[in-house]
């Protein structure tokens, strides 16, 4: 069976191994854009929404690519902030990707807030280009509870902090097995596998 090219509209490495991972078993070659030599590539992430910032992201290199695209954009979701930080989570310390400055932030505003009331939800949302130029957008959510403090080594991000509901442990603790089954990003990604088996298949 003739492998077909999946780039991914991301320059996180972490990211690229995550999805890697997640799509295994399937006849698609997953490369990051510097794999295929347009690392330096860079799509400001304006928008107002998630789906905006993933559209815009595989659009901006699906207009080079005669290959399938996948951006994603995802964001942790604070009930007691209004949702903040939101569509602002990779630079809410103020610095594009400073995890240490954005975790800082998030429990500066959560400061004296009750564990019963730090409830979270993590979402992704991954637009697909395919090679015809057809959009298809997946969503996926994991609800959780934000933590006082960092714990833990694994994943990136605010994954320290957060404990997903029915376990006792951030993500930055639990083993990534675990983690790619029930993150925001997996759940997106088992519908993303369905809509990708289906264009194979025709």
């Amino acid at each position: 069976m003739k492998y077909r090219k999946l780039v991914l509209s991301t320059g996180n490495e972490h990211k690229v191994e995550e999805i890697r991972k997640i799509l295994e078993g399937l006849p698609i070659e997953v490369l990051s854009k510097k794999d295929i030599g347009l690392g330096n590539i860079d799509i400001v992430e304006d928008g107002n929404t998630l789906e905006e910032n993933s559209i815009k992201k595989a659009k901006g290199l699906a207009e080079k690519l005669d290959y399938m695209v996948l951006a994603d954009d995802s964001g942790l979701f604070v009930d007691i902030l209004n949702g903040e930080p939101g569509v602002y989570s990779s630079r809410y310390g103020g610095e594009e990707g400073n995890d240490k400055k954005n975790i800082e932030k998030l429990l500066q505003k959560l400061k004296d807030i009750p564990m019963e009331e730090r409830k979270a939800k993590f979402m992704a949302v991954m637009a697909l280009i395919t090679e015809d130029k057809e959009i298809i957008i997946v969503k996926g959510e994991c609800k959780g509870t934000i933590g006082f403090e960092p714990k833990g080594r694994n994943g990136f991000g605010y994954d320290p902090l957060f404990i997903p509901d029915g376990y006792t442990k951030t993500f930055g603790e639990l083993d990534e097995n675990i983690k790619n089954k029930i993150s925001h990003r997996a759940k997106a990604l088992e519908k993303l596998r369905e809509k990708i088996l289906q264009l194979l298949e025709d």
